[in-house]
């Protein structure tokens, strides 16, 4: 059984620990500390009581952008991410937001396809946006206007 629940700081080494599994450039551990507090909704997915995935959304007034989202490899393509998105956006919603913003690498097909079915539009490109192994990569910015 899957459970959404808020990502508390008792739970940012776990969070670290799958950002860690599930990201090629994944965020240093300094910085979930910093994304912390009451300008924030950050949740958590745990199935079976072990947590499987988190979000880090950041609340400025009526708008709120979505910085990190993450399920653990081996929970991914189960439709976590989905469940994930689809909560946060409600719980966004009721807290009244009225636009969600991301970026996404121009490469994570998968996340795209993600952001795509819960709602999201591309809005604009930015250009060699993320370190990549090679060479610069382009950021996909996209938003979702809530009811």
């Amino acid at each position: 059984m899957n459970n959404i629940s808020t990502l508390s700081t008792t739970d940012l080494i776990e969070a670290y620990n799958i950002e860690q599994a599930s990201h090629i450039f994944p965020w240093l551990k300094t910085v979930f500390l910093t994304n912390q507090g009451e300008r924030f909704l950050n949740l958590k997915l745990s199935v079976n009581r072990q947590m499987a995935g988190f979000a880090i959304t950041q609340i400025i007034l009526n708008e709120a952008s979505l910085l990190n989202i993450a399920i653990h490899p081996q929970w991914q393509r189960c439709g976590f991410g989905y469940h994930l998105l689809d909560q946060l956006l409600k719980k966004l919603t009721n807290r009244g937001v009225i636009t969600v913003w991301l970026e996404v690498r121009a490469s994570n097909t998968r996340a795209i396809a993600l952001y795509n079915k819960c709602g999201f539009n591309q809005v604009t490109l930015r250009r060699n946006y993320y370190p990549s192994i090679t060479k610069r990569e382009d950021a996909i910015i996209m938003a979702i206007q809530l009811d």
